[in-house]
């Protein structure tokens, strides 16, 4: 079945030959969404852990909407942004956001202030505290709430293609159980956990890269 997914051939299903074609929309579904809730999630969460007056304005906002289960959000997003590509989006990059802002948060916040201290005394300014001092701190925080905010965008990218788009795996999903193809079924969520865990590896190797050119960017400055 699944070989037939991928070449097709054999015309078992309805999807024979189909697999790269969902795969490609919903991986620009995910990056999308990940992408804006990494940004997101990045800035404010610095911006909270660093800024006491910042994290007092925006973060009991934050945990309020947090607590909203990601399902009680598709009927607003379906009337706000119509059955397609902004819900799923929308849906991706709300749940992300949380993982990745609180993680960053409890980074930017543990820095020890005799780091801070030690900076300063050396004549770092705010931006230099930031790059030396602030930032590899709280990396590791920062790279465990992407790698959680990237694994919710997975999930949640079935439930914003469960709203009726016509390509994405997410839908092939739910167009198998109406149809009746139920072996569709486990091997489109195979298909998910396999690209789940490439993108989770892929992440790691980027994290890995930016922190290595960051650190000999900070030591050759």
């Amino acid at each position: 079945m699944m070989i037939d997914f991928i070449f097709g051939g054999a015309q078992l299903t309805p999807y024979s030959g189909k697999m790269m074609d969902n795969l490609w929309v919903s991986c620009l579904r995910v990056l999308i969404g990940f992408g804006l809730a990494a940004a997101a999630g990045i800035l404010l969460g610095f911006l909270s852990g660093r800024k006491r007056f910042i994290r007092r304005m925006i973060d009991p906002l934050i945990q309020m909407i947090r607590t909203v289960p990601g399902i009680g959000w598709l009927p607003l997003a379906l009337i706000w942004f119509g059955i397609g590509e902004g819900t799923t989006v929308f849906l991706i990059a709300l749940a992300a956001f949380f993982p990745i802002y609180l993680n960053v948060v409890d980074g930017a916040s543990s820095v020890p202030e005799s780091f801070i201290r030690a900076g300063q005394m050396l004549g770092a300014d705010q931006m230099s505290l930031f790059r030396t001092v602030i930032f590899p701190s709280a990396f590791p925080s920062m790279v465990v709430g992407l790698r959680l905010g990237l694994g919710v965008s997975w999930a949640y990218l079935v439930l914003g293609e469960l709203t009726g788009v016509s390509l994405g795996l997410g839908a092939v999903l739910m167009d198998s159980r109406m149809l009746g193809q139920v072996e569709m079924i486990p091997v489109t969520m195979l298909v998910i956990a396999v690209m789940g865990f490439i993108s989770d590896r892929l992440l790691i190797f980027i994290c890995r890269q930016i922190y290595s050119d960051y650190e000999r960017g900070a030591h050759g400055n």
